[in-house]
């Protein structure tokens, strides 16, 4: 049995620390809604080319799957992803392009990319941003944080 505990130990911190740094991305609008009115919090939609959009991709592998990030945000918010990739390997489901497409139609109409919204647990903008060079983790943080006074 000694010999397991250390094992079980790292299996521990693992899948913790996966846990934190993942988001527990949502891919439908409506989903979103309903948990961010559960839970008390607003609504990270991230228009994203995940596989064409290097800005994008700098913008996931930087921010949003750091440790600090995501440490900040896991209680803060319910994460909406629309996807828009162009490889054929990465394709996804017909049903989620029209839901995605839906999504710009109504929320990034200039097709911009990336983009993060924050939108309060009724769907209304509270703020976007993008990728920004000039801002590390602490600054999107800060950004993130200063929308939420728009919040009615």
């Amino acid at each position: 049995m000694n010999k397991l505990a250390p094992l079980i130990t790292i299996l521990f911190f693992v899948f913790y620390s996966t846990a934190i740094t993942a988001q527990d991305w949502k891919y439908d609008l409506d989903e979103a809604l309903a948990l961010a009115k559960e839970k008390d919090q607003k609504i990270v939609l991230f228009f994203t080319g995940s596989d064409w959009c290097p800005p994008c991709i700098k913008l996931e592998r930087n921010l949003l799957t750091s440790k600090e990030f995501a440490a900040f945000t896991h209680k803060k918010y319910v994460w909406l992803r629309a996807d828009f990739p162009r490889r054929k390997k990465n394709r996804i489901s017909k049903e989620q392009k029209n839901k995605n497409i839906e999504l710009a139609k109504r929320y990034n109409k200039k097709k911009q990319f990336p983009a993060i919204l924050i939108l309060n647990k009724e769907g209304v903008v509270l703020g976007a941003t993008g990728y920004r060079r000039d801002l590390d983790v602490q600054g999107y943080i800060s950004l993130l944080t200063s929308f939420d006074s728009f919040d009615r």
